[in-house]
């Protein structure tokens, strides 16, 4: 294990704040054994701490090591099985809403911004979360091209933010659907006195027409089996000259299953699509307009949001347990530093339909959109990073 943290420079005991700091060493043998599953788990039990998690992370990602971990068993199993089991099905999908998104509203009012947004924000200089997030607000609904009396369809429409926002600021009818009990009655009340209707159900029972859908942070629950199923749903469920955004994290290569120990703790039966999977299950269903990649951005939403849960946290000591706290904590600071690996990314994609006669209108209006006041953070954008702070050129 030392050498092979070596390549990450990543060192055992260590006075960087990188560095891991081993208290038990039965660490060893257990990552050796189980890959991530066994690394996430350690660091749940308090085997092991570091200071800079999400660095740590970072260099391990850039380093390629979780590949060296690629035949142990419980990616093998994950692998297998999900090459005979569709895990996404109807009745399987809601395990997510019941073991993740159901955990409690206050939890997550107390980790997001103001207008409840559990995806990637989009900062520019000087934004703080709730700036950042109401600015990704904005460029959705601009790249969709809302106004006053269109019907829009939000899948995956959490606790309602956008629902809400996309009907106060743009005039919009809008139906958001989920399939989490505690999402479904906040979003019924605070969407209480708007167009906004939230239904609890999976997207492949939406029977309605649209003349816009939007899916945010919700395809990585679809399933590599489903995409198809997906496109041909979004694709049912829009009128003429209609348009669907899909926008969510994606891995650099194509995959059928998540990682094992996300997969058990955090996002159950979840898996990361790849664009190309994205895309070719679009073929004969949508014209792809447009792809943008948001996913530097991704960093400094997770820190906030850990920033938020540390803050938080003496609020929730007595209801969740102390290996609760960690497991979040890793959650949040390695999926941080995967980002700034640039292991994942966050797409959007404009599709429109194939009959439609609004693609080339669509076409014609990238350069007002790339060049208006939204920020889209690139990679070459950053010169430094704290916790505190985000620093652009």
């Amino acid at each position: 294990m030392t050498n092979l943290l070596a390549f990450a420079d990543v060192r055992i005991n260590g006075a960087r704040p990188w560095d891991i700091q081993v208290h038990d060493r039965r660490f060893f043998n257990r990552v050796l054994a189980s890959g991530t599953l066994g690394f996430g788990e350690s660091y749940m039990d308090g085997w092991w701490d570091c200071d800079a998690l999400d660095e740590m992370c970072c260099r391990a990602v850039r380093a390629g090591l979780e590949k060296r971990f690629a035949f142990r068993l419980p990616n093998v199993w994950a692998f297998l099985t999900a090459l005979v089991v569709n895990h996404q099905t109807s009745r399987r999908a809601r395990k997510v809403g019941r073991v993740h998104y159901n955990l409690s509203n206050d939890f997550f009012e107390a980790m997001l911004d103001p207008n409840m947004q559990y995806s990637c924000a989009l900062f520019a200089e000087g934004d703080d979360l709730a700036s950042a997030q109401l600015r990704k607000l904005d460029w959705i609904c601009d790249r969709l091209r809302l106004r006053p009396g269109l019907r829009l369809l939000d899948i995956g429409s959490g606790w309602g933010g956008l629902a809400r926002y996309a009907a106060r600021h743009y005039g919009c009818q809008v139906v958001g659907i989920t399939i989490s009990q505690e999402q479904f009655r906040y979003a019924q009340r605070w969407c209480r006195g708007l167009d906004v209707e939230i239904q609890l159900r999976d997207y492949r029972e939406v029977t309605e027409r649209f003349d816009r859908v939007v899916s945010v942070g919700m395809v990585e629950h679809v399933g590599y089996k489903n995409y198809r199923t997906y496109m041909r749903a979004a694709a049912r469920s829009l009128g003429e000259n209609g348009l669907f955004l899909c926008q969510g994290i994606c891995g650099n290569v194509s995959r059928v299953h998540a990682d094992p120990w996300i997969k058990r703790y955090i996002f159950p039966n979840s898996v990361l699509p790849s664009l190309a999977q994205l895309t070719r299950a679009a073929e004969g269903v949508f014209i792809v307009e447009d792809v943008k990649n948001i996913g530097p951005n991704y960093d400094p939403t997770l820190l906030a949001w850990e920033e938020n849960f540390r803050r938080a946290w003496p609020r929730f000591a007595d209801r969740y347990s102390e290996r609760f706290r960690r497991m979040w904590r890793f959650y949040l600071l390695s999926c941080a530093g995967a980002f700034r690996a640039r292991s994942l990314q966050v797409f959007s994609i404009l599709f429109s339909n194939e009959s439609s006669a609004i693609g080339s209108d669509v076409r014609d209006r990238r350069q007002a959109t790339s060049s208006s006041r939204t920020a889209v953070l690139e990679p070459s954008a950053w010169i430094g990073r704290s916790r505190g702070s985000i620093t652009m050129k």
